[in-house]
């Protein structure tokens, strides 16, 4: 006999397998931008200041060399020289605690654990309000932009496969 809550829900259409792939493609890019977060954050725990600062230098070199007034080069030696022990703690912190979430997170819904779903559009949720805080209250960037936009997109992918999930009958369920 099925339960009256089911029978209230109004049927939720499967997403298509063009949706569903884009789905997974997104999930797995954002698990690779998470690898890299923790690469990132890893690297900030061991580099010190001094040594990001000499390595930029290193690598802006040739392109200042060539033009004096090149933009990213220039900024990324601003943003370099401005480096403490303390920014590049915060920095490591943030990025493993965030890419370990994404990457636990992404691992559990592409494996269709339907409780994780939820969790992940949490957890986007909060780093899209962050990274719009960021992008209007203290330096926009395009970058962050694009990958807000990302993140949005995603949500919206990741809601949409979790309720057409949540709508199909589990094996156990469909036999009781």
């Amino acid at each position: 006999m099925p339960r009256p809550e089911a029978a209230e829900r109004p049927p939720v259409q499967p997403l298509s397998p063009a949706l569903d792939k884009t789905v997974k493609i997104g999930l797995v890019l954002k698990g690779l931008d998470s690898i890299l977060e923790i690469v990132g954050g890893i690297l900030l725990l061991f580099v010190s200041p001094h040594a990001i600062q000499h390595i930029v230098r290193g690598l802006t070199a040739h392109e200042l060399s060539e033009d004096p007034h090149d933009a990213i080069a220039r900024y990324l030696l601003h943003t370099a020289g401005h480096l403490t022990a303390g920014t590049t703690l915060f920095g490591a912190i943030y990025l493993l605690s965030h890419g370990a979430a994404k990457v636990v997170l992404v691992a559990l819904v592409l494996r269709g654990k339907l409780w994780a779903y939820p969790w992940m559009i949490a957890l986007l949720v909060a780093f899209i309000a962050y990274q719009l805080y960021r992008i209007t209250a203290v330096h926009f960037s395009a970058g962050l932009t694009a990958l807000t936009v990302f993140d949005v997109a995603l949500v919206w992918l990741t809601w949409r496969e979790y309720q057409s999930k949540r709508g199909r009958p589990r094996a156990g369920r469909a036999m009781a």
